[in-house]
């Protein structure tokens, strides 16, 4: 079923048209902010965490005004949801990070679902990795990424897949992009490179939000709209629990290059998302940073690009492990929820 959604102009979106039982068509009103505090509320020790000084600074003295404002609800069931003070729950440039038992499912819904959303997923399958996994990913996204909104599948191929028998659902529409084969071989370019083409061609007009994912994943519970931001990473399951020996880029002549010293997350390129174009601008960051190595003979690693943009181009959201971790790991008890497991790394 094709989606027949419309892209309102951004002039006009806060007086969209919405249809009504009686068939007549009506203005919505401008739909409130979702201030974080709505429906957000780590533990205050983590808030606190990153500041050393809370009166010294800027950063300092906002960090504790946030930490008031997410931490002193008289609301029982927010006071019940105050209990991560295990993890890192807000950054020190004062985005989020999202884990289970830090959100109100209730508030986000009643928001989002009034804002008629279309979320866009898309996933590059080629060769054995479409056979392998493609099944297995898209039964379990269709199953449970962004349940009850409309989503938009794009499924990036270089051979006409196979694709599994799925219930019929309004919400979600599949589109098949063909791919111009792999750029110098590499999987990460192809996939970059390939995407930004299809957000220039069509996805910006399509979707208000779009998250780009590797195929080697299966969805185990909802992954939903508290993921939903302008620019959100994904923390790597493995090296947010190590804090020694961070893979980082630190040859100084590489674009990727975080000096010695310096750098927040490490971030697991296999998930990106945010609006279209943020997402867009984050493609183009690491293409430029392959163009130079290349005319340099210098070469890096996609994941190690990823960080250096992120850390350059601070995300407004952080996903925990939990939405992404890693098949081959046990989960720690910081982690309470798996949203999503990555399978085998062979190709990837």
């Amino acid at each position: 079923m094709e989606n027949q959604r419309q892209k309102v102009p951004e002039a006009s979106r806060k007086s969209a048209f919405l249809p009504t039982s009686s068939g007549i068509f009506c203005t919505r009103p401008p739909a409130e902010e979702l201030r974080l505090s709505d429906w957000f509320h780590p533990g205050l020790s983590t808030v606190w965490g990153f500041c050393n000084d809370v009166s010294a600074t800027h950063v300092g003295r906002r960090s504790f005004q946030l930490s008031r404002e997410l931490t002193c609800g008289t609301d029982p069931q927010d006071r019940a949801m105050r209990k991560r003070p295990d993890v890192v729950t807000i950054t020190d440039w004062l985005a989020p990070v999202i884990w289970e038992g830090t959100f109100n499912r209730q508030v986000l819904g009643r928001y989002y679902g009034r804002q008629n959303l279309t979320i866009g997923l898309a996933v590059l399958a080629t060769g054995r990795t479409a056979d392998q996994y493609l099944e297995l990913f898209m039964r379990s996204a269709n199953k449970h990424f962004m349940s009850g909104y409309r989503v938009v599948f794009y499924i990036m191929v270089d051979a006409l897949p196979r694709l599994p028998d799925l219930e019929p659902d309004p919400l979600r529409t599949f589109k098949v992009l063909p791919i111009k084969g792999d750029r110098w071989g590499d999987f990460h370019l192809t996939r970059m490179s390939s995407l930004a083409e299809h957000i220039l061609g069509h996805i910006e007009d399509e979707v208000d939000f779009l998250f780009s994912m590797t195929v080697n994943r299966v969805f185990q519970n909802d992954f939903g709209v508290e993921t939903l931001g302008a620019s959100v990473a994904q923390l790597h399951a493995w090296w947010y629990f190590k804090n020694k020996d961070i893979p980082y880029e630190r040859r100084p002549k590489l674009a990727a290059c975080i000096p010695f010293g310096q750098g927040d997350f490490y971030y697991d390129g296999s998930v990106i998302g945010g609006r279209p174009l943020e997402v867009l601008t984050l493609i183009e960051g690491y293409l430029q940073g392959v163009t130079h190595d290349h005319k340099n003979g210098l070469n890096s690693t996609y994941e190690r690009h990823l960080n250096k943009y992120f850390f350059t181009h601070k995300p407004t959201k952080l996903l925990s492990p939990e939405y992404s971790w890693n098949a081959a790991l046990r989960p720690p008890p910081q982690v309470w929820s798996v949203k999503a497991t990555r399978l085998s790394r062979r190709y990837f």
